[in-house]
């Protein structure tokens, strides 16, 4: 008998072979609640991605009036209403805990939940399938066309659906860009030659990426490219919710077998010793990675759940009792229990809970802006009057997107501010660097710091926002 698709895929190379040659996977299209959820995902997940670069979001001038853009030039990054400057990139680092530790309570709980729904490669994969299918035809004559000789029909249709992912690979690098470009900017310019490279190298890139990895490279990209299909096993437990077939009920004594005469009704193969898996095969043609799910747990398998569709569909058509293919976990398939509410699944959600309770407490209470006080490389100085003098540079940097005024004053008594520029108004986001001197009467006792009081005002109604007393050091000679 000849080897299933999932068994090609599942051997191993010769030899002589340095590796294996990839066979083609055609899924097949299948009707159900996952294959439901997951286009749902899918169409949510390309909404938010292509539109949210052209959701208008008004600031102020002189600054991004885009929704979401990361502004590399002004060091910060701007997400509606939250401008992020460089000196909140610790927020990056809570906020990649936070994708961490979630994405490892999900698998304990659910398995590769985020394969099969959420990834940008299933994502894209799925999409690129859809086209395939619209232009190329089903499972079945997707198959027989790449299969047979070249002819006008196939040139056409297999250049057709390159053509489609080519300007969906695209769309995807000028929107990826976007991000970091406004994107009614980067349109006006990237057709005609004047966008940065920068910004033509990283659409070239992205093109590039999405077009190989969801056209062709497909399942092999999580087989082979992706860790975190290898180290996903240590995440799993008997608790974990993954796709299972249950080989007790299907296989019974005498294994699968069709339901050919004498063999259609289940209490008829009941009693002949056959399970209740017909042999269709269809859980292995609808799966993305092409493996059959009835040989086992395999670490190819993304949990998408088409597989659950297609042997319910079936199982419904024959009157049969449904779930035979079924998210379950090692102890559900035994009769137990399943315990969700184990202390390692109890620790990540308690760890998921202080890491984003941090973080919401350090975006609620954020700096309204950041302040410097640093003594100049210009040794101390005596005047003609026999004053001290010291000189500072005071760096301000507004992070809000409000205009602040800066006021700034000494409080040590007897020391005198001397600075041309003071009670400035900066722009939202805006940053400026001031030279200040700072002069030391001569009946004065010496001090070895100073302090400086800055106090940062609404210039519209005089409001005190913040008021800040930073110390550098007073140099006697």
């Amino acid at each position: 008998m000849a080897k299933n698709l999932s068994e090609q895929n599942q051997s191993t190379p010769s030899g002589g072979e340095l590796y294996a040659k990839r066979i083609p996977i055609y899924p097949r299209s299948v009707k159900g609640k996952f294959r439901t959820f997951k286009s749902s995902m899918l169409a949510l997940a390309f909404l938010v991605f292509y539109l949210l670069p052209w959701v208008p979001w008004d600031r102020g001038a002189g600054l991004p009036g885009q929704a979401v853009v990361f502004d590399l030039t002004a060091k910060t990054f701007y997400i509606f209403s939250l401008p992020v400057d460089i000196q909140n990139i610790f927020w990056l680092a809570g906020i990649l805990a936070i994708f961490a530790f979630s994405l490892f309570f999900v698998t304990a709980l659910f398995g590769r939940v985020f394969c099969g729904y959420f990834c940008f490669q299933t994502l894209w994969t799925d999409a690129f399938i859809m086209i395939e299918g619209w232009v190329q035809g089903n499972r079945n004559v997707r198959k027989r066309l790449h299969e047979g000789p070249w002819t006008g029909e196939k040139v056409t249709k297999i250049g057709l659906t390159w053509l489609l992912w080519l300007v969906v690979a695209f769309w995807t690098g000028f929107t990826f860009t976007s991000y970091w470009m406004p994107a009614p900017e980067l349109i006006k310019v990237v057709f005609i030659g004047e966008a940065p490279f920068a910004a033509y190298g990283t659409i070239a890139f992205i093109t590039a990426a999405t077009f190989i990895s969801a056209g062709f490279s497909r399942e092999q990209v999580c087989t082979y490219m992706c860790p975190y299909a290898r180290f996903q096993g240590v995440m799993f437990d008997r608790d974990t919710l993954v796709v299972t077939y249950d080989e007790a009920r299907g296989e019974r004594e005498k294994g699968r077998a069709k339901p050919t005469k004498g063999l259609r009704d289940r209490d008829e193969r009941i009693k002949e010793g056959y399970g209740d898996c017909i042999d269709c095969d269809l859980c292995v043609q609808v799966c993305p990675a092409g493996i059959d799910i009835r040989e086992g747990i395999n670490y190819k398998c993304i949990t998408c759940g088409l597989c659950i569709d297609a042997c319910h569909n079936m199982m419904t058509s024959l009157k049969f009792p449904t779930g035979l293919i079924r998210y379950d976990s090692e102890n559900g398939l035994e009769g137990k229990k399943t315990n969700y509410f184990s202390p390692r699944n109890i620790g990540y959600g308690i760890v998921i809970i202080i890491v984003a309770s941090i973080l919401g407490w350090s975006v609620m209470h954020r700096d309204v802006a950041h302040y410097i006080v640093e003594s100049s490389r210009k040794p101390a100085t005596i005047l003609s009057d026999g004053r001290l003098q010291n000189t500072y540079e005071v760096k301000f940097n507004n992070l809000t997107l409000d205009p602040q005024q800066l006021h700034v004053e000494v409080e040590n008594e007897g020391y005198e501010l001397a600075m041309q520029f003071n009670d400035i108004v900066l722009k939202p986001g805006e940053r400026v660097a001031l030279n200040a001197g700072v002069r030391k009467a001569k009946d004065i006792a010496y001090s070895p710091d100073v302090t400086f009081i800055l106090t940062v005002t609404d210039p519209a109604t005089g409001d005190v926002i913040d008021i800040q007393k930073m110390k550098a050091i007073f140099l006697n000679k």
